[in-house]
């Protein structure tokens, strides 16, 4: 499929590729100068949706004086539904320890905040020197409860979104854009 083609299940672009990798490069930058003192900086991804933001953003960031590792989570609050349960359960944890590190978690969406939010608190209690978070898109209306965040990539309307790394039901996720799923496709 070349970039210009929309697949038959997308109702609407809301970002283009252009869209996002100028974002992308703005928040590594962003991220470059506010960590060029750090020492020891860990990205932690939380799989599966933001493994195409991470991946484009870790390279945007240069910080040759500092120690960068990634790191990934898996959480689960979807299934195959299109709005977060509020059940949290931790598929996948850290392999290494964070106590004493500037820690970014790399999120691929934020919808109610609750699943953030617990997973901030959970991080928290590991020491980490530092805690912020980066979110490639933030459902500002859906907002249940109030969690920080330090870089935001883009808010976006209350609609299903998927493409860079965001799926349905595992699907969709290799679009190189941001668009708006066709209800049809998730109201049966």
């Amino acid at each position: 499929m070349s970039t210009t083609e929309i697949h038959p299940n997308v109702n609407r672009v809301i970002f283009t590729e252009t869209q996002i990798k100028e974002k992308v490069a703005e928040l590594a930058q962003q991220i470059t100068r506010d960590y060029k003192d750090s020492k020891n900086l860990v990205l932690i991804g939380i799989l599966k949706g933001s493994f195409v933001f991470m991946s484009d953003l870790v390279r945007g960031i240069h910080l040759p004086n500092t120690n960068v590792s990634l790191e990934f989570m898996s959480i689960s609050s979807y299934g195959a539904e299109t709005s977060s349960s509020g059940i949290i359960r931790i598929i996948m944890d850290l392999r290494t320890s964070i106590e004493g590190k500037d820690v970014l978690i790399i999120e691929d969406i934020i919808d109610s905040g609750l699943t953030l939010k617990h997973l901030i608190e959970l991080l928290q209690s590991r020491k980490p020197k530092s805690l912020e978070s980066a979110i490639l898109l933030r459902k500002k209306e859906g907002l249940k409860t109030e969690v920080p965040v330090k870089y935001i990539g883009f808010d976006i309307p209350m609609v299903f979104i998927i493409g860079y790394g965001l799926d349905f039901a595992e699907n969709y996720r290799e679009l190189p854009y941001l668009g708006e799923l066709k209800e049809e496709c998730y109201k049966k």
